[in-house]
């Protein structure tokens, strides 16, 4: 199949059905009213170039006044009495209608920029949320830094370096049609040489870069994505990074991807010069040929038909040029049309469920004949299990790496839903509908507590307003978190930053702040996920004695466990084992 067809069927595919998918309903009546403001625009700069045509007539030849009909009929008209007092009439008049064209072409490129960046922000909003509404499952089998381009950068790309570029050809395409046509039914030469030059120097350029520009858009892509995960990784990784001495190769990584990103920009810069220089190399042959065409004729005839070229072709030239970079645009960002089509954004869930209501525990969890397995795993991780939690109680669960225990937590947490069986609490199922609701009465504590780069007070209230945050129950639950003492002894007490991460924190006080974030949310369950698997015998065990402590202090409040070791469960009613 020859390149010429793939091209074709690409742009096809491309207009027909990509771009009409990823654009969000909401924004395509608002797409066809723009498209009409291109044309107007597009109109709006033919009007400006057809009214130095007057102007130009009367330099190039002083007696049009009176050879021209439509001069003569204007002369007529406005009763002047001289020459010169008509040809400044004249050079007003276009000047005040330039200047009255300018202004209304900058209203409609205002509203065509507010349309292509609103969609940008509406794309980039409902792909974070598609994106964290596909769950848990997806986003651990998906590349954080992959997932944060795609947001931040992918949907910029694509309104910038695909819509925009398509206005670009729209506009450009339908002036140069309007000067085309109307050049033609001036002087069907100057319109014949004006098509002899720009069309082969428009072939000459599709000819020369087609096959390359979709290449370089997908190396530096993935360029970018490997330079973000090797720079997050780094950070993220640094005392096992360093003690390993693997920065070395994490720097060989990144140094590769940036070698990437510098050869692709560099060969994409020079293919961004080229449409200047075949459309300035056009030009220039096209007077050469008006220049030797004149020898020898009429003086008058030719300096006003060369006139007429150079003001066409000078206006058509950076016309052309934009056509010629637009395309290269095109061509360089398709890649942003698969992965927004992939998103599929248009039949994408946009809502997020911000209710506040909660599903109270005051019985029971009943798991019933619960069984899970992974979309890509052979077997189930969980089987048949089956347990019942009484309101109150503490319970322990044990089992090997790989049981499922952290499995389990999930899928009671509502991250996971079951392959088969049921949960059930106080007799309702536990369903994507009151998921949202039964989110709100737990609380979560995990082997690596999230810690938002963020003030003590924040963190402990995650998720409310800062307005809204209860400074009293922040305190009263720091403290039976054991950590009031430790905050209030800080500069700034509960409005100190912690650091990105909790860099600024030990492990025990990460595990105390995110149980203090359960207490302040008022929850009815506690989940402590391995929460004290990563400390040190002392910490842990000062840990789950605040754990064993909170319970005492509220026998309503019910606490599920799990761990390794058998003495972080020495508090629990009942311990559970999995996988035996």
């Amino acid at each position: 199949m020859s390149n010429w067809v793939r091209s074709k069927k690409w742009y096809r595919r491309t207009m027909d059905h990509s771009l009409l998918d990823i654009i969000p309903r909401p924004f395509r009546r608002r797409t066809c009213r723009v498209s009409l403001t291109i044309f107007a625009r597009a109109l709006l700069n033919f009007l400006g170039l057809a009214l130095l045509l007057p102007v130009l007539v009367l330099i190039l030849d002083t007696e049009s006044i009176r050879t021209n009909r439509y001069l003569a009929a204007a002369y007529e008209w406005g009763g002047f009495a001289d020459q010169r007092s008509f040809a400044l009439a004249v050079c007003g008049t276009v000047v005040a209608v330039v200047v009255l064209k300018s202004l209304l072409g900058l209203a409609l490129y205002k509203a065509e920029r507010n349309y292509i960046y609103d969609l940008y922000a509406y794309m980039s909003h409902r792909l974070y949320v598609e994106y964290r509404n596909r769950g848990l499952t997806f986003i651990k089998g998906s590349n954080s830094a992959v997932l944060a381009r795609n947001v931040n950068v992918v949907c910029l790309t694509f309104v910038t370096g695909i819509l925009m570029p398509l206005a670009t050809i729209a506009s450009e395409a339908t002036l140069f049609l309007l000067l085309f046509s109307g050049l033609a039914l001036y002087n069907a030469a100057a319109a014949g040489l004006i098509l002899v030059i720009f069309l082969p120097a428009a072939w000459s350029y599709y000819a020369l870069v087609r096959n390359r520009l979709d290449r370089y858009g997908e190396i530096e892509n993935r360029a970018h994505r490997e330079k973000a995960r090797t720079v997050i990784e780094t950070f993220r990784g640094y005392p096992d990074i360093e003690i390993n001495n693997a920065f070395p190769q994490m720097l060989r990584s990144f140094d590769r991807a940036m070698d990437d990103v510098v050869r692709t920009r560099s060969k994409q810069a020079t293919i961004g010069l080229l449409p200047q220089m075949f459309t300035e190399v056009g030009l220039c042959a096209g007077m050469a040929v008006l220049v030797v065409a004149s020898l020898g004729s009429e003086g008058g005839q030719m300096r006003l038909l060369f006139g007429v070229f150079a003001v066409a072709a000078l206006r058509l030239m950076p016309s052309v040029r934009n056509v010629m970079s637009a395309w290269t645009s095109l061509k360089y960002n398709r890649y942003t049309i698969d992965i927004l089509r992939e998103a599929d954004l248009e039949h994408a869930d946009p809502t997020v469920d911000a209710d506040t209501a909660r599903m109270p525990l005051r019985r029971e969890i009943a798991v019933r004949r619960l069984s899970f397995r992974f979309e890509d795993a052979a077997e189930e991780t969980l089987h048949d299990f089956s347990l019942t939690i009484r309101k109150g109680e503490r319970i322990g669960i044990r089992g090997a790496s790989g049981a499922g225990k952290t499995t389990l937590f999930n899928l009671l947490l509502g991250f996971y839903a079951p392959t088969s069986g049921q949960i059930a609490v106080d007799g309702e199922p536990l369903t994507a509908a009151n998921r949202r609701r039964w989110q709100n009465t737990v609380g979560y504590v995990s082997q690596n507590v999230f810690i938002a780069d963020s003030t003590f007070l924040a963190n402990v209230a995650l998720g409310c307003p800062e307005a809204e945050i209860d400074r009293e129950r922040a305190a009263r639950a720091l403290e039976a978190a054991r950590l009031k003492e430790f905050v209030d002894g800080l500069p700034r007490g509960m409005d100190t930053p912690i650091g990105e991460c909790g860099c600024r924190l030990s492990g025990g006080q990460r595990q105390r702040i995110g149980i203090a974030r359960a207490l302040y949310k008022q929850a009815d369950v506690l989940f402590f996920d391995e929460a004290t698997s990563s400390l040190d015998s002392r910490t842990e065990e000062e840990v789950n004695r605040s754990i064993a402590e909170l319970s005492d202090e509220n026998k309503e409040l019910t606490i599920i466990v799990i761990a390794h070791r058998d003495s972080s469960l020495d508090y629990c009613d009942r311990v559970i084992t999995i996988g035996t």
